[in-house]
């Protein structure tokens, strides 16, 4: 790893790739924002202090070493099935593995997460670092872990059971090696980052603690990644209700509940949205009917909505609603009746927002990049960091080491060749935002107390 004294420079202006995703793990390039020119000389400050500290390069060699035990716990956290809203089994496992490593203040709160404070000297920020314990996979699914080809393969290994494991040696360093913070470090293992669990999870953290000054969660994602944006979204179940009746016999006096479903997602597919904010639409699931020679009483489907802007995606979704109230409008006038209808429900809402890339907490994971080599690319998508980052709360995923691929499907797999560089790279992160007591101080600031 390299000491970088001096004030550091990046390449000017480098557009940053955005990988939006459908839950956690990061995909599809999209440009957002500059990665800023160079950072302030307090951070590469703080930084040159930390990386010539003979301390701090004891626990990052401390963290290589522990590589080894980490993926046997990467193993077998990945076989303890974690489906949403069904985390617990891999919650105690969790929770018993901090208790070991000394966070005996650790416990399960009313929503599911595994919560520990390791506290600081007491005068600094609270920073949350965090990994979340669902996986997109049902009950039932094989969760075996398979080695072949120099890669670890099971569903959920790297999305974020990774981030778990990444933890919990973080933990295990810092105490085996009595490292001091500044600030205080809240370990989280989350649940409802995946599907609908709707970052459920983190919405409780962030009601019921409103002292965390900043949020740095663990996705897996390339070196470098830094990702500042989060995509909102917002989903509805939308139902279609009609009399029904014989595919013959009623034929001209009832309407179809699928033809106005039919409709409707005709008049979505024509709706156009910004490319710039991006934002997206798409009818998801569908279903409904009892028989082919049936006219369907009933009709249903899913529709998920996002942007990089709370307003375009609000726009969007008026457009949506109003099209599906003009299928059914429609229908009903073909057949000069009036009884079909709809209805539709809110069931996923994630906020959004970004965390300036000129920030504290931004510039703090840049100059930790480049001490490890890495160029830095700024990007987003849709994870527990958009709850922090929507409040106004500072917040960024990083990556936790590995190359991993698959995300989100039964071949999801982890290369853990040398995946200790990227725990050093965003640890180093982390002590830099909470500082090291006699070696640099806490760079994230604190909030302003606020009162429930």
């Amino acid at each position: 790893m390299s000491k970088l004294p001096g004030p550091l420079c990046l390449a000017p202006l480098v557009l940053a790739a955005l990988f939006c995703t459908t839950q956690g793990a990061l995909a599809q390039p999209q440009a957002v924002a500059p990665t800023p020119a160079q950072v302030g000389p307090e951070v590469d400050r703080a930084f040159t202090q930390l990386m010539a500290s003979p301390a701090v390069q004891k626990l990052l060699d401390a963290l290589r070493a522990d590589h080894e035990r980490s993926v046997e716990e990467l193993k077998a956290l990945t076989e303890i099935e974690a489906p949403p809203f069904k985390e617990h089994k891999r919650a105690e496992a969790f929770l018993a593995r901090v208790k070991a490593f000394g966070l005996t203040n650790a416990k399960i709160d009313a929503e599911g997460n595994v919560i520990g404070l390791r506290k600081g000297t007491g005068n600094g920020p609270k920073l949350l670092i965090s990994a979340h314990l669902d996986t997109v996979f049902p009950a039932g699914t094989d969760v075996k872990v398979k080695e072949r080809d120099g890669r670890l393969h099971a569903p959920g290994i790297a999305d974020d059971t990774r981030g778990l494991a990444v933890l919990l040696s973080w933990l295990k360093v810092l105490n085996d090696n009595k490292v001091q913070t500044v600030g205080d470090l809240m370990f989280v293992a989350n649940v409802g980052e995946e599907e609908l669990g709707n970052l459920r999870g983190m919405k409780a953290i962030f009601r019921d603690h409103l002292d965390i000054d900043g949020m740095v969660g663990l996705e897996p994602s390339a070196p470098g990644s830094v990702l500042v944006l989060g995509t909102a979204s917002h989903r509805y179940e939308v139902s279609f209700q009609g009399p029904g009746g014989h595919s013959f016999g009623a034929f001209g006096q009832v309407p179809s509940a699928i033809h106005g479903m039919g409709r409707a997602i005709a008049k979505i597919a024509d709706i156009r949205t910004p490319s710039f904010p991006k934002t997206t639409f798409t009818v998801g699931t569908v279903g409904g009917g009892t028989s082919v020679n049936t006219i369907a009483p009933d009709a249903r489907m899913a529709i998920d909505i996002r942007s990089d802007d709370m307003a375009s995606l609000l726009e969007t979704e008026k457009k949506i609603l109003a099209a599906i109230d003009e299928a059914v409008v429609e229908e009903n006038r073909r057949w000069n009746v009036s009884t079909l209808s709809v209805s539709t429900r809110l069931i996923g809402e994630r906020p959004g927002g970004r965390t300036p890339p000129d920030s504290v907490i931004v510039e703090a994971a840049i100059r930790s990049n480049a001490a490890f080599g890495n160029r830095t690319l700024l990007r987003g998508g849709s994870t527990d960091a958009n709850v922090p980052i929507s409040m106004g709360i500072p917040a960024i995923v990083v990556g936790g080491g590995g190359k991993a691929s698959g995300f989100h499907s039964l071949s999801e797999s982890i290369d853990m060749t040398d995946a200790w560089k990227g725990a050093q790279n965003s640890l180093v992160t982390v002590l830099g935002l909470v500082g090291v007591q006699g070696v640099a101080p806490a760079l994230l600031p604190k909030r302003a107390a606020r009162i429930k």
